[in-house]
């Protein structure tokens, strides 16, 4: 039985770890850490509110009990944070520094959600890419018993999307069938699930690595697929 905490909690993937992290009975404790309270309450849950986010990677050590697996589903597009810079200071700097502070403080599996198409031969080019490369090389280096990075595709299912166009038109694609679709976004629920999925494997012992990256089919195959068998 394990202790998660939580970064992110309040965003589209980050909402749904925690629901699904809340439905199961392999985390019989759960701690988020974020700018505002998420709307979920639950005996099981301790939600800890700092608007300070330099502050979030000093608080892991003081959680009781200790969290023995983290998620990081923190992250903000360049207009909401008001340019790259402060962007990059979220997606990459923050990331980066809670994953060290988890590290620090002795927990076992670290979860991250990065982006699909992040080694591509262009991505070098992108400043998105090179923040969620620099993240994911930063988690492998920190050598954490476990290290799960997700990397979906365009993530379906927000209430407010980003890319309301785009995200409309991924939406659709399961009318020409449901792996049309599978190839270009993941709904944030199906992430949600891969990410829990994923943890619960780690912490039986049964992920077949200790640095592990799932791509979008293997999102889909746990997150939707096992989870529904």
């Amino acid at each position: 039985m394990a202790t998660a905490a939580l970064f992110g909690c309040t965003g589209a993937v980050g909402s749904q770890i925690l629901a699904t992290l809340l439905a199961t009975d392999a985390f019989p404790s759960i701690k988020t850490i974020s700018r505002r309270l998420p709307k979920t309450q639950s005996s099981k849950l301790q939600a800890l509110e700092e608007g300070d986010t330099s502050k979030w990677g000093g608080m892991i050590s003081s959680l009781s009990p200790k969290p023995s697996v983290v998620f990081n589903a923190v992250g903000t597009t360049r207009a909401a944070a008001g340019g790259i810079q402060n962007q990059w200071k979220i997606d990459h700097d923050l990331c980066i520094e809670n994953a060290r502070a988890a590290k620090a403080a002795g927990v076992k599996t670290y979860v991250f959600i990065s982006s699909a198409g992040t080694r591509g031969f262009l991505s070098g080019y992108a400043p998105y890419s090179k923040m969620k490369v620099g993240v994911e090389d930063a988690i492998k280096e920190l050598d954490f018993d476990n290290a799960i990075i997700l990397r979906p595709g365009m993530i379906l299912g927000r209430d407010t999307p980003k890319a309301p166009f785009l995200e409309s038109i991924a939406g659709n694609l399961d009318k020409l069938g449901q792996g049309v679709q599978d190839m270009i976004g993941q709904d944030q629920l199906i992430i949600g699930r891969a990410a829990v999925a994923a943890a619960r494997m780690a912490d039986e012992g049964k992920t077949p690595s200790r640095y592990w990256a799932l791509e979008m089919a293997d999102i889909v195959r746990l997150g939707r697929d096992e989870w529904n068998e």
